[in-house]
């Protein structure tokens, strides 16, 4: 699967609708829908940043892209991968099929481009006071 890095993905024109120029969504934009789409599902702890994304966080502004990497595949559909991690106690493959799903959908009903895939990567599982309940 030879896979480029893109510098846009065209927007295809609705049909029905006159066709007046080209609609092109950056990339960035793209990694920003998957992000926020994956941390909204139920049992998704976090999505894997950078230090440069802790350091910004550190400062208080939200990094909605980290964790999320986007391509073109040779079919010119989009291909996201995903790095997160998982609340302890939640199904590993139903949450990785949730944010796969949700991802899919965000796209689709935001821009109307299809993803050719969701690659989601468990990096770890986050235990929060498991310890704590243990007396």
């Amino acid at each position: 699967m030879a896979e480029k890095q893109p510098t846009s993905f065209v927007q295809p024109t609705p049909t029905g609708k006159e066709e007046l120029g080209q609609i092109e969504v950056a990339p960035e934009v793209i990694e920003v829908i998957a992000g926020i789409a994956a941390t909204e599902v139920e049992g998704v702890a976090a999505t894997r940043g950078n230090f440069a994304s802790g350091v910004v966080e550190k400062f208080g502004k939200k990094v909605h892209s980290k964790g999320i990497k986007s391509a073109m595949s040779e079919d010119g559909r989009i291909v996201i991968d995903v790095f997160c991690s998982v609340k302890y106690g939640f199904a590993v493959p139903k949450v990785a099929k949730d944010v796969q799903a949700s991802i899919r959908q965000a796209i689709l009903n935001m821009t109307a481009i299809e993803t050719s895939e969701v690659n989601v990567h468990i990096t770890a599982i986050q235990f929060d006071n498991v310890s704590a309940n243990k007396a």
